[in-house]
């Protein structure tokens, strides 16, 4: 019988070809402009190191650059990742690029003062050790940033996300991070707001869920 580390590792797998695969079925997947939630919670914060976890095709992480971060941006998929890379290099952004998922160590002991992720796909049963790895990632005095989409405040966003194929309710939501944040954390905002969706965006305009929450820094 596999053992769970087995067992884990394949579903990683299996979930990084998902996404290989959906970012191979067009040139580009997103619209190459970063979230407006990013630009509205980071846009305050004094430049450090940022790691944009689930990065996607890098718009986030290259905006964050630009503002003068230090920046890694991580995929599941390496496709997403080449494309985050070659538009990086474009712009002329320098950025450290890892392919890989964060449970599973791939920025090693690592802490960064910006912890970013915007609309997440990661399933329920992956929750605790995704966000045991996105609090332990965040540095003492850091904040971590985590968007997703309120279905329950659009009239038919969760209709919309079910006709994909996509139940909200089978993956990790900013709700469920905001609920492990125990002693040593603060929570900054936690609330349901308007999105700012690109020009070209087709589908209902779900609202944001935003969860900005800050670690206490270390005594002394």
């Amino acid at each position: 019988m596999a053992d769970n580390a087995t067992v884990q590792d394949a579903a990683h797998q299996e979930h990084a070809r998902m996404w290989d695969e959906r970012y191979a079925e067009r040139d580009q997947h997103w619209s190459g402009q970063p979230n407006h939630s990013l630009v509205v919670e980071a846009g305050d914060l004094t430049p450090g190191t940022a790691l944009d976890v689930g990065c996607g095709e890098g718009a986030d992480a290259i905006w964050l650059a630009r503002q003068g971060w230090t920046v890694t941006g991580l995929d599941i998929s390496k496709v997403a990742v080449g494309r985050a890379e070659q538009a990086a290099n474009e712009a002329g952004a320098d950025i450290e690029w890892i392919a890989g998922d964060l449970t599973e160590g791939v920025v090693g002991d690592r802490e960064f003062d910006l912890v970013a992720l915007h609309y997440p796909a990661i399933p329920k049963e992956d929750a605790d050790a995704t966000v045991k790895a996105l609090m332990d990632a965040t540095a003492p005095g850091g904040t971590l940033l985590v968007v997703g989409h309120d279905f329950e405040g659009s009239e038919h966003g969760r209709q919309h996300a079910e006709e994909r194929g996509f139940d909200p309710n089978d993956y990790v939501q900013p709700p469920d991070v905001a609920a492990a944040l125990g002693e040593g954390w603060v929570i900054a905002k936690h609330e349901s707001r308007p999105r700012e969706m690109p020009e070209d965006f087709q589908g209902p305009a779900v609202p944001d869920v935003v969860l900005r929450a800050r670690r206490a820094a270390e005594p002394g």
